[in-house]
């Protein structure tokens, strides 16, 4: 108890005193453990975020729940009933995501999850589906003649959610999928599962990781002389990640986000203006090219709740159940908001509103990422 409490005054607690009319969003991240690389740029966006909206004071409560679904439930219900918060931002990975929204859907609190999940009732998310991205990949594959493509991932629920895509996509472009080999986030070695990857001579291997783990597989198969293509998903897109992978990524492709390249769109696109405003101030205090997808998908939390904030505040007062249940009618309501990630348009069957805008191709060169064009 006494190590719990300890843990709870150490939470990021950003703002002052309560108001009557205050909104509290609280959130549950990966700052810590081996996911921390996508975390920690969420915590640093959450960091940076409007003190108010509107006439409307912001307070932010941050836990760190360190990639324990455990301790993420325990981050959620202790955000609810303590913090009284409104929503809940997080958490990091899908594991802790889908535990969190348990607590969402007893407590009637809208939960904005920054990993792709399921997302009904209470519960939305924002990043890319597995669909999206993975249909994005599989087309450049056909488009180069992939024939034969192997599959190394996570052996958790984002390695079985993202398998189960690349299966969908990959069958009907007339490509074989040739193996399933997994790992361990914490895996310090691959060697046997790259070895069994290697015996299979696939044309390209689809390395379904994200974060620094995610390098590893690539590293060995490059040490080994693997000659051929490797795919990526959008949850690589950071720095630690080709810090971590150096060389041996270069000419990797990966599907990402449209943030991940802000500064190459064309000024048409939506959401390039936001986004270069946000990586600027991320930057500037965080170092250059800090800014990555994940802060991207914090920040675009709050502006889904700026936009939905009149209409809730129509029908009840932060603090309120009353209040919760309208932010989340508000949020379904097929508004679109232009965030600096993507553009949303979430409806009641929809709790996710991303189209193939959200969508881009790049490709690894001189240790940095870049448009196919």
């Amino acid at each position: 108890m006494k190590k719990m409490l300890g843990a709870a005054l150490a939470a990021a607690v950003l703002a002052g005193p309560a108001f009557a009319q205050e909104l509290t969003i609280g959130a549950t991240v990966t700052a810590t453990g081996a996911a921390a690389s996508l975390g920690i740029p969420e915590k640093n966006a959450i960091e940076l975020m409007p003190k108010m909206i509107g006439n409307t004071p912001v307070r932010y409560v941050i836990l760190d729940d360190g990639g324990d679904p455990g301790r993420a439930v325990r981050n959620a219900r202790q955000l609810v009933e303590e913090y009284k918060a409104d929503v809940i931002l997080g958490s990091t990975t899908i594991p802790n995501s889908l535990a969190i929204g348990e607590v969402a859907n007893q407590t009637k609190t809208p939960q904005i999850a920054m990993a792709p999940i399921p997302a009904k009732d209470f519960v939305f998310s924002l990043p890319q589906t597995a669909d999206l991205m993975v249909e994005g990949l599989v087309a450049h594959m056909k488009a180069h003649k992939v024939k034969k493509a192997a599959y190394l991932g996570f052996a958790d629920s984002l390695g079985d959610h993202n398998y189960a895509a690349f299966l969908k996509f990959a069958k009907p472009a007339g490509i074989e999928v040739v193996t399933n080999e997994r790992y361990a986030r914490n895996d310090t070695s691959v060697t046997a599962q790259v070895l069994r990857v290697m015996q299979a001579k696939p044309d390209a291997v689809f390395i379904s990781a994200s974060g620094t783990p995610a390098a590893l597989p690539q590293i060995e198969l490059k040490s080994r002389g693997y000659k051929g293509q490797s795919y990526f998903l959008h949850g690589v897109i950071n720095r630690p990640f080709l810090r971590v992978g150096g060389k041996s990524l270069e000419g990797a492709i990966a599907t990402a986000g449209p943030f991940s390249v802000a500064k190459e769109l064309p000024d048409s696109n939506p959401i390039k203006k936001g986004a270069v405003e946000m990586i600027k101030a991320y930057d500037a205090k965080h170092g250059a090219d800090s800014a990555n997808a994940f802060a991207a998908y914090a920040w675009d939390g709050f502006e889904i709740v700026k936009a939905a904030l009149p209409a809730a505040l129509a029908k009840g007062k932060p603090g309120t159940e009353e209040f919760r249940v309208a932010l989340r009618e508000a949020i379904e309501s097929g508004k679109e908001v232009v965030g600096v990630g993507a553009v949303y348009k979430m409806t009641k069957t929809n709790h996710n509103g991303l189209d193939d805008r959200a969508r881009v191709l790049v490709v690894i060169k001189d240790n940095n990422f870049h448009p196919i064009r």
